[in-house]
């Protein structure tokens, strides 16, 4: 039990032996004292005057001397106005710094066979382009988000649905036939979702220029602008051909089927190298190629069911009125499929493919009123998990240059950023000397933890609800709060344990005697018993940017507490002893709070 469940219980039963009442564990608030103020732990009285029927100082006092009396953790207190600030005693902080050695994985929580079960999708990608910085924010969030509820003691399994069909999907497949000359990823030494997102920008711009040409010559044959380009865009013959492409694909042609398939295996590929390097992976993928006929078949028996309805012109909608919103198309009327559509039959093969407790989409904030559909949806049609459906809306992220323009070429690549952030790791850390005494292979690969960590770090610390402004210069920074300033603590720890090690003065807490600690020694055991609940309020609210928070303020109290004291040269064995386990303590946490966000972090640098 730690120190703030003990006291809290103990002030339950000061209420109840005192006042004669008994109070729910929530109206018992223990918080951390403030600096300024002699204590650790701050208990809030107003809550219990009435009941006391004496002022919040002698309620405060009363409480207080019985905490004294009956709680083993409680040594001393003093009053603040309705404030009852509570000293610990120093074995208990021994008993919780003990708890915490003990456990490899402390303040996180097991998942059992019985445990919930959470699916979380991410990524969704298309197979017409390569990931770019959207994607990166949107998979780095998606897998940090699964580690935070595994934490928390939830099975999970990670998903991801494949945008493979579309009309741009065969705008790409056109442009290679016509422009390609059977070009191939070995062939120009280009990875296959780079090269078919080359195929999408030529088919674009070959297309506009279409557009341009017909524009004129309606214009000249007198129709007004706007006339002009409507009926250009539909016309062009670049669109037509794709459409008809399209049309084949629906019909199973062989030969477009075919190079469909083709084309995508490069994507995949390409793909796959992209996730690797990020870091990133998927327990089961979905193709919306495989889903969209199911989605089709699910909105039928709806309709069967008088749950939508169908217009005159043979479209289905569901009508959602009821609900505060309007109506949503769910088949066209030519029968082919819309998004949600395809939501609702990826939904129901996952709901046969797992018993889902919990579903969770991590998709940008632009689809906030898709998942509100989607949801209302999901649950008229049956699906347990669909009222209780969580999209994990999260804001767009750009670079200081602008945002990003995937049809015109100028899209924020994700293997390009990766790879800049590994250039600038190593070039800030050579010039800082931090690799004198390294192989180049040593170099490379710390190089690569610290610039994956960097800009892992710098997208997870802001709440993701936020638009952000990713700079790569600022992420690589050893300072402040990001990646690397927290990776370099963790190396700086790891090598004064080696240090300590080589010179026999590892030992395990249960084995060290209570002795006296400083105020920085007890604030560090009180930062770290704080972890277990930054991981269950980061559970709580989908929060990574929590996990990174809480990880860059344990960080800065331990580079505090280094600063003031030294831990290999104190000349007291025991003090040394019980600061070797404190380092050894934080390095743990640090390593498992990093984790959380899918970041690496290095033994030396």
């Amino acid at each position: 039990m730690n120190i703030e469940t003990l006291i809290g219980k103990a002030a339950q039963e000061a209420i109840k032996a005192l006042y004669g009442q008994d109070v729910p564990e929530k109206m018992v608030q223990l918080q951390k004292t403030r600096s300024e103020f002699e204590g650790n732990l701050t208990l809030v009285v107003f809550p219990f005057v009435k009941m006391a029927r004496k002022s919040p100082e002698q309620t405060a006092e009363e409480i207080g001397a019985y905490l004294t009396e009956h709680c083993t953790a409680v040594e001393k207190f003093n009053v603040v106005k309705g404030f009852l600030n509570l000293s610990v005693g120093t074995g208990a902080w021994f008993g919780l710094l003990r708890a915490i050695d003990k456990d490899e994985h402390f303040g996180m929580k097991t998942p059992t066979a019985d445990s919930p079960l959470v699916m979380i999708e991410y990524s969704s990608p298309n197979t017409n382009k390569p990931l770019h910085l959207g994607h990166v924010r949107n998979n780095l969030l998606g897998w940090s988000l699964a580690q935070i509820m595994e934490a928390n003691g939830n099975r999970v399994v990670k998903t991801n649905i494949v945008n493979d069909r579309g009309i741009h999907i065969c705008k790409s497949m056109l442009a290679w036939l016509k422009y390609g000359n059977g070009e191939t990823p070995e062939s120009s030494g280009k990875k296959g979702d780079h090269l078919i997102g080359d195929y999408y920008v030529a088919f674009d711009k070959h297309y506009r220029e279409e557009v341009k040409q017909l524009k004129a010559q309606y214009i000249a044959d007198g129709m007004d602008e706007e006339a002009a380009e409507k009926k250009a865009k539909d016309e062009a013959p670049l669109i037509k051909e794709a459409h008809d492409m399209l049309v084949k694909w629906e019909q199973n042609d062989p030969e477009v089927r075919a190079l469909w398939k083709k084309m995508n295996d490069w994507v995949y590929a390409g793909f796959d190298e992209t996730y690797k390097k990020m870091g990133v992976g998927f327990d089961k993928i979905y193709y919306e190629s495989e889903t969209y006929l199911r989605g089709k078949a699910k909105v039928e028996e709806g309709l069967a069911k008088g749950l939508f309805e169908r217009h005159e012109d043979n479209s289905v909608w569901a009508d959602l009125t009821a609900e505060g919103l309007d109506q949503k198309l769910l088949l066209r009327s030519d029968g082919t499929s819309v998004y949600m559509t395809q939501d609702i039959g990826t939904a129901e093969m996952r709901f046969q493919d797992y018993p889902i407790d919990q579903m969770i989409y991590v998709v940008g904030n632009e689809q906030n009123y898709h998942f509100q559909v989607l949801s209302i949806l999901l649950d008229r049609l049956g699906f347990k998990w669909g009222k209780e459906l969580v999209h994990f809306s999260y804001g767009m992220v750009e670079l200081p240059n602008g945002k990003m323009k995937s049809r015109e070429g100028t899209v924020v690549d994700a293997d390009d950023l990766m790879e800049l952030m590994v250039a600038d790791a190593l070039k800030t850390s050579l010039e800082l000397g931090k690799f004198d005494d390294m192989t180049e292979a040593e170099r490379n690969e710390i190089a690569r933890i610290v610039g994956m960590g960097a800009l892992k770090y710098f997208i997870l610390k802001v709440d993701a609800r936020k638009n952000m402004l990713f700079n790569p210069e600022e992420s690589i920074d050893f300072n402040g709060n990001t990646g690397p300033f927290i990776q370099y603590t963790y190396a700086r720890i790891r090598s004064i344990l080696r240090k300590a090690e080589a010179d026999g003065l590892i030992r395990t807490a249960t084995k060290l005697p209570a002795s006296e600690l400083n105020t920085k020694e007890i604030e560090l055991i009180q930062k770290m018993n704080e972890f277990g609940a930054a991981v269950e309020q980061a559970g709580k609210d989908y929060s990574p940017s929590g996990i990174a928070n809480y990880v860059y303020e344990l960080t800065k109290v331990f580079n505090q507490f280094y600063h003031d004291y030294s831990i290999l040269n104190e000349p007291d064995s025991t003090k040394k002893a019980v600061r070797i386990v404190l380092a050894r303590n934080v390095a743990k946490i640090i390593k498992n709070g990093m984790g959380l966000l899918g970041i690496e972090v290095p033994e030396r640098m």
